[in-house]
């Protein structure tokens, strides 16, 4: 079981927002305060549709002239496989991949960072996991907790309610990259409506 964060202070919040367009879905990932305000861009992130391989690639702004990181599947359609996240020079610093079997109930992940141990992270509510299982509601929101096996938190990720997906994340642990766990929130948008 994935601890909830209820006692940990929070060390960074993030507001997600996803852009809808035809052809790709784009993300804005800006600071947030505690009371919710958004702040500076601290990056875009543009994915095609129809890809075999889930890709996203993360810029350090709208004029997409950067790559800061990446994250991309390393099979085609596998339901237990890993992708990974790269920084801007294409090298390795993270990666994430589904629990299946535990994902069966509610949804659960598992992020982890080269030298740091994985934090599982599942669906908080059973029941939104189950209504949304079972219906094409698709701006049901979630709450996603994510924990190191010691009981620390490490990342809470919250869908709003509304037709256009926007996400609240809260950090809890400072040990992990921001770009690791950046990669992890988008993907869940990515992921659960698959």
């Amino acid at each position: 079981m994935t601890p909830a964060p209820t006692q940990a202070m929070p060390v960074a919040h993030y507001w997600i927002k996803q852009r809808f367009t035809p052809i790709v879905n784009r993300y804005e990932i800006c600071e947030s305060d505690a009371a919710g305000q958004v702040g500076r861009m601290l990056a875009f992130a543009q994915q095609k549709r129809m890809k075999l391989r889930e890709e996203v690639i993360f810029y350090t702004d709208e004029s997409k002239s950067q790559v800061f990181f990446s994250f991309k599947a390393r099979n085609i359609l596998d339901i237990h496989g890993v992708t990974d996240i790269f920084d801007g020079n294409g090298q390795v610093i993270g990666q994430f991949r589904k629990d299946f079997k535990a994902s069966l109930l509610r949804s659960t992940y598992y992020v982890g960072q080269n030298g740091l141990a994985e934090a599982r992270g599942e669906e908080r509510s059973v029941a939104n996991a189950i209504v949304r299982r079972f219906t094409d509601i698709s701006f049901i929101p979630y709450h996603f907790d994510f924990g190191k096996d010691d009981g620390g938190p490490v990342m809470s990720v919250v869908k709003k309610w509304g037709l256009r997906d926007k996400y609240h994340v809260t950090v809890y642990d400072a040990g992990y990259d921001f770009r690791v766990l950046a990669a992890m929130a988008v993907a869940l948008d990515v992921l659960q409506s698959r």
